[in-house]
């Protein structure tokens, strides 16, 4: 059994922002795999399918993303996944615009939300995926929850569909296969 799990922040101030990211490729999956995502349960909302022949809960946090963490440790805990098969999909502004990246583990870097599931987890031992969002020269703040462009809507569209199939590729072919055939690089902003 996997979970991929999108982090964002819940409301509609908040939905087609840079910070939102992981809902967004979360959504884009759902939509490619048939699959509601409205169960609430464990702080989030919650959708089941199969990718392959694998059992996998699609994940959207609502603690908002500073608490991420606390979302993911219940429902990692209660169908007890081990921490290699919950993949984690959020924004990264050290990325360019438009990439993404797969991982098999690592630290959280700046991103609170990645911090927090560090931190309630207790490890940094689980596959992720950083989509691009560069990192917009001004406010931090600004940037990954203020207003896009239709131009950059376009463009985090697209990042999301090639996230979402990143994902599906992790749990079809392996994270290695995977990595190799998704991960991206475009120059930097």
């Amino acid at each position: 059994m996997y979970i991929i799990a999108g982090l964002g922040n819940p409301g509609d101030k908040y939905t087609r922002t840079r910070h939102n990211m992981g809902f967004r490729v979360v959504d884009k999956l759902a939509d490619d795999l048939n699959v509601d995502i409205t169960k609430a349960k464990f702080k989030s909302l919650i959708g089941e399918c199969r990718i392959g022949t694998h059992k996998v809960l699609l994940v959207k946090p609502q603690t908002y993303m500073n608490l991420s963490g606390d979302a993911l440790r219940e429902v990692a805990n209660f169908y007890k996944i081990p921490s290699e098969n919950i993949i984690i999909i959020y924004d990264d502004i050290d990325i360019p615009l438009g990439s993404i990246r797969i991982r098999k583990f690592g630290g959280p870097g700046t991103h609170n939300g990645m911090r927090s599931i560090v931190s309630q987890l207790g490890t940094t031992e689980f596959p992720r995926i950083r989509t691009g969002v560069g990192s917009g020269g001004g406010s931090l703040v600004d940037h990954v929850i203020g207003k896009v462009s239709k131009y950059e809507n376009t463009i985090l569209d697209e990042t999301a569909a090639k996230a979402a199939k990143a994902a599906q590729d992790i749990i079809e072919v392996g994270i290695d296969k995977a990595m190799n055939l998704n991960n991206t690089t475009k120059k930097k902003d």
